[in-house]
């Protein structure tokens, strides 16, 4: 199923006509260095192909013939390599490995039937090789750079494209499919008799897997073999299906793809079935935005919930088939972390109900969407990419997009670094809160919910209204009760309310404002009226009532912001209210 999408998505964008995508048998490469040979074979340049600079240099693509899985052993490409193969320099391998790779660089040119030995470019590449002078390249301004290894190939002075691109040899290429040994078999992707791929190509992007590329499909020793076949017999897929798939994937997968994001350890991919402003939004509702960009992520899910009220679900758009694949590295192979279909119409009423569990009160100059990346990396240790825990950005995606119950380890993980750091962070509060409508439907509110009398809640709203207390008695205090006692009062109530509740009538007593401490005392007997009588104060709360915990104690604080304006109302609303001398109503 995954390398037929591919396959469908490789065959889109031929349809399309897209510029960097190659036809079979070639494939986008970038190449330093071009020789710029004469008709006679002779050298008229050797020209370096970077464009940009500084941070912004890179290198220009070309197309070429397909390149050979490269391996322990010798295997040259078709008229492009590195300078070891195609000029014998002595760079990092041996002096004799390095002649036996260049002459097989030439022999393989020598291999080509012989009218294309006839063609103009070829020939004079063969020229230029036959009477090849190092000496004389030596003495070139980029005899340094050569040394370093770069890819190149050839050009004939006066032509616009490169030899390899050549009519004839492009004809020739994609009519034998290249020099690989072939065996006809039933391909799994297409149903149809077909040359079999031995090796298929490998997919270079995935982050954290070698950089010269790993497999999806790969059976390198005998104990993956079944019934006495070999290598990609035992999953039979023709050259051209092999080809579509794993063009198609390093397309997605190629560096400054609009269609690839990294989700924890995942390198994630997506494309729909035709080309839809979906996929081109797709990524912003999950990634950061860009500093020179920062309100991307909040238009694009504005415009996902603009659409969804606009038709988007009975749309043709919305009936197109959307695809997700995380990819995760496994050595020399490539492990497939999640893998979603769903029509776009699905899949944005599953993001939109994302974002509507997430939605929690907040301070406005913050995000109004939360990035998942920003939300990981919450719940990761010193808030750092490589701590955010294996598997967890996957299962959270996933989740996402299917619909389903968040990860219990997020919920845990959010629980757990708010005990940590002894604070409750915007992001931690709406994964709590999102955890916990999600997975225990716990009908949690965006903000302050007076109508709440669950324990959890409730202590939460009791510990910000007793920090509230100590922070108006001693203004400008460096550290409150929150830093001492957040994570015993959030998992051991009993251990520490009692303690706290006696310093609040002292701080109390410190309080100037007489309707200030009869507000408190107001808010305080509001909560502990919820509480259970006989037992307000639990030994301990299980991982959900201390998620409830952090959301009361961040909605009564968000409250807090609020209720300065709505504090003046009570001020001006209010003034039937008398204090007697002691502060006395009366």
């Amino acid at each position: 199923m995954i390398l037929q999408a591919l396959q469908e998505y490789y065959n889109r964008k031929l349809d399309e006509q897209d510029p960097d995508i190659a036809p079979f048998g070639f494939q986008q490469q970038p190449l330093p260095f071009i020789i710029e040979v004469g008709v006679e074979g002779n050298l008229v340049q050797l020209r370096n192909t970077y464009e940009g600079s500084g941070k912004n240099k890179t290198i220009k693509q070309f197309l070429v013939p397909q390149g050979m899985k490269k391996t322990s052993g010798i295997a040259t490409n078709l008229l492009w390599d590195n300078a070891e193969y195609v000029l014998g320099i002595i760079s990092k391998g041996k002096p004799e490995r390095v002649k036996d790779q260049h002459q097989a660089f030439i022999d393989k040119i020598y291999a080509l039937p012989h009218f294309l030995q006839e063609d103009a470019g070829i020939k004079a590449v063969l020229a230029f090789l036959d009477g090849l002078d190092l000496a004389a390249l030596e003495k070139l301004d980029v005899w340094e750079e050569l040394q370093t290894n770069p890819n190149m190939s050839f050009r004939l002075s006066g032509d616009k494209y490169l030899v390899c691109q050549r009519p004839a040899l492009i004809r020739y290429l994609q009519q034998t499919g290249g020099d690989d040994p072939v065996q006809d078999g039933l391909c799994l992707l297409t149903g149809e008799e077909a040359e079999i791929e031995r090796l298929h190509t490998s997919i270079r992007g995935v982050w954290g897997a070698q950089t010269a590329g790993a497999n999806i499909v790969s059976f390198n020793l005998d104990a993956f073999n079944s019934f006495g076949k070999k290598q990609g017999a035992n999953a039979p897929v023709s050259k051209q299906a092999a080809f579509a798939y794993t063009t198609g994937l390093n397309h997605l997968l190629r560096k400054g793809s609009p269609q690839r994001m990294q989700v924890g350890d995942a390198s994630t991919v997506f494309w729909a079935e035709k080309a839809s402003d979906f996929e081109i939004q797709f990524s912003s509702f999950f990634s950061d935005p860009p500093k020179d960009e920062p309100d991307k992520g909040t238009k694009a899910v504005k415009s996902l919930y603009d659409s969804i009220h606009h038709g988007l679900l009975n749309s043709d758009e919305g009936k197109q088939r959307f695809h997700i694949l995380g990819l995760a590295p496994n050595a020399a192979r490539i492990a497939i972390r999640f893998w979603e279909i769903a029509t776009i119409a699905e899949m944005a009423q599953r993001i939109a109900q994302h974002f509507d569990d997430l939605t929690i009160v907040h301070g406005e100059k913050t995000l109004q969407h939360l990035p998942l990346f920003r939300l990981l990396l919450s719940i990761a240790t010193q808030h750092k990419a490589d701590n955010i825990p294996p598997n967890l950005a996957g299962d959270t995606i996933r989740s996402i997009l299917t619909g389903l119950p968040y990860p219990q380890t997020l919920l845990s993980a959010a629980v757990r670094r708010n005990r940590a750091e002894q604070y409750v962070s915007y992001e931690r509060a709406a994964l709590l809160k999102a955890c916990l409508n999600r997975n225990v439907k716990e009908g949690l509110q965006v903000s302050l919910d007076t109508k709440n009398i669950k324990p959890g809640y409730l202590l939460g709203q009791l510990f910000a209204v007793l920090e509230k207390i100590q922070e108006e008695a001693n203004p400008g205090i460096n550290a409150t009760i929150r830093d001492r006692y957040y994570g015993a009062a959030s998992a051991n109530p009993v251990t520490v309310f009692a303690t706290l509740l006696k310093l609040k009538n002292h701080h109390l007593s410190k309080l100037n404002d007489k309707k200030r401490t009869i507000y408190f005392e107001t808010l305080l007997g509001r909560i502990m009226d919820g509480l259970d009588s006989q037992r307000p104060f639990p030994s301990t709360l299980k991982l959900e009532d201390q998620g409830l915990f952090a959301v009361g104690y961040y909605h009564q604080r968000q409250d807090f912001f609020k209720k300065r304006e709505k504090t003046a109302e009570i001020e001006t609303t209010q003034p039937e209210l008398k204090l007697g001398a002691q502060g006395e109503l009366l």
